[in-house]
């Protein structure tokens, strides 16, 4: 076989061990580790934010389960989970922002998805995030982007309030503090979050 007719490797290998196939994703190849990992490097708002540290993936992703519980106490366990795994695609395709996935069009798309899946089939979760929580998400989402904006990302409040509206009402919790993290502290906060909530699952 030529050079130039070998298959070009769809895969990546994770400090895990575990070599996880883009294309075709198998849930056996997803740790949560690795994810924790990749999303503690992969910077929010492409950087540009203040501070010695990135705002991580990782830490977006427990401040936004954190916001999901705030706007509907009642979330199960497995509800607050698929809350903070809402971007773990990214530890592997990394942070793009909508309008350049856009622009790459419904590939890339159905790429994430396949991905997002297994990670759910994964961890015990349903493979699609019912239409209901995703909103949910998706408000929380956009709660926590308003959060950051303002706090580290040098958007003024008249900015942020034409684009998200006005600022969310939360507690005095870390988990709400925009102040970035050391990549080991981002990815601690979000395996111990994990730890947390499987445990409440199988209990």
């Amino acid at each position: 076989m030529t050079g130039g007719s070998e298959p070009k490797r769809a895969w990546q290998r994770m400090l895990s061990g575990r070599r996880l196939d883009l294309l075709n994703p198998s849930p056996v190849d997803i740790e949560i580790e690795d994810i924790a990992h990749g999303l503690s490097r992969v910077a929010r708002w492409n950087g540009q934010t203040t501070g010695d540290w990135a705002f991580s993936v990782a830490q977006h992703c427990v401040m936004v389960e954190a916001l999901a519980v705030e706007l509907s106490p009642g979330l199960t366990a497995a509800q607050r989970l698929i809350a903070l795994l809402h971007d773990a695609s990214e530890y592997v395709v990394g942070d793009m922002i909508s309008p350049f996935k856009t622009a790459i069009g419904i590939d890339y798309r159905a790429l994430e998805d396949r991905l997002q899946s297994a990670i759910h089939i994964r961890f015990g979760l349903p493979p699609q995030t019912p239409v209901p929580l995703k909103k949910l998400i998706k408000k929380a989402d956009l709660q926590a982007a308003r959060i950051e904006a303002t706090g580290i990302a040098g958007f003024t409040e008249d900015e942020a309030r034409k684009l998200w509206g006005k600022s969310p009402a939360v507690p005095n919790s870390g988990a709400f503090d925009p102040t970035p993290l050391r990549p080991d502290e981002a990815k601690a906060r979000m395996i111990t979050r994990y730890r947390h909530l499987s445990a409440a699952m199988q209990a």
